[in-house]
């Protein structure tokens, strides 16, 4: 198991869940949770990058948060809602499983283990989407840039990003011509190479120093609730990682 949340689950747990979990590809563009429906579905990507999405009435859309290997979504499932006021689509490709509905439910009514980890990440992505409001409104767009950059660069085991400009400006709520500049920026300073469908990471570290105070935050708190917690733990572990905030290194 790649996906971080099943890969921590006791035993006993995980084989409870196996017969019900369904190997997919996740290609680019896949919508595995429609907006302002209900969903058949909750996904356990074990690579690749979804994209939670906000949409206005109107049909406006933003990018408030993102996942992969590590979480899980949508997050409604672990408090028994059925129905999304948020679109997840598939940034970059990738593969996982998937479990239908009601078998997750009668599997997390069995699971202690599994429901702590589910509200850890649920926790925790809400945290992301506090900050991704946080940088909308007080960082220039470049910074912005950097810090969605590094956010898919963890997600990812390569350098490379395929991604077209026209997306990144949808997912940052920015124009295209901002985008392009914003490109430009970064790779003037030789953080990153850029063309018309793909990014390349080049310097990680300057890119991370550049974003200053837009990144690093969620993902500190990623590292304190789940960084020492490993496949096999018991449920005793998991509940005292709970409990006391998360395990400290």
């Amino acid at each position: 198991m790649k996906n971080r949340i099943l890969e921590r689950l006791p035993a006993a747990e995980l084989m409870g869940l196996l017969p019900h979990l369904e190997p997919i590809e996740l290609p680019l563009g896949y919508c595995i949770v429609p907006v302002r429906d209900e969903f058949r579905y909750v996904y356990f990507p074990e690579s690749g990058i979804c994209s939670i999405i906000a949409v206005s009435p109107a049909g406006r859309k933003v990018e408030s948060g993102m996942f992969g290997r590590e979480g899980f979504g949508p997050t409604a499932a672990a408090v028994g809602v059925g129905f999304s006021r948020q679109e997840i689509l598939i940034q970059s490709p990738g593969n996982g499983f998937r479990i239908l509905l009601e078998p997750f439910r009668e599997q997390l009514a069995q699971s202690p283990a599994l429901m702590v980890l589910l509200v850890l990440f649920a926790y925790n992505l809400a945290t992301q989407a506090s900050y991704t409001a946080l940088s909308n409104r007080i960082h220039r767009v470049e910074v912005r840039l950097a810090r969605w950059l590094l956010m898919c660069h963890d997600r990812l085991s390569g350098d490379h990003i395929g991604i077209t400009q026209e997306y990144i400006a949808l997912m940052l709520a920015i124009r295209r011509p901002s985008v392009t500049t914003a490109l430009h920026i970064l790779e003037g300073k030789g953080f990153i190479r850029s063309n018309r469908k793909l990014v390349t990471i080049r310097n990680r570290r300057s890119l991370e120093v550049f974003a200053f105070d837009a990144y690093g935050e969620p993902e500190e708190e990623y590292r304190h609730l789940f960084g020492n917690l490993s496949s096999g733990d018991t449920m005793e572990q998991v509940s005292h990682s709970w409990r006391s905030g998360g395990i400290t290194a």
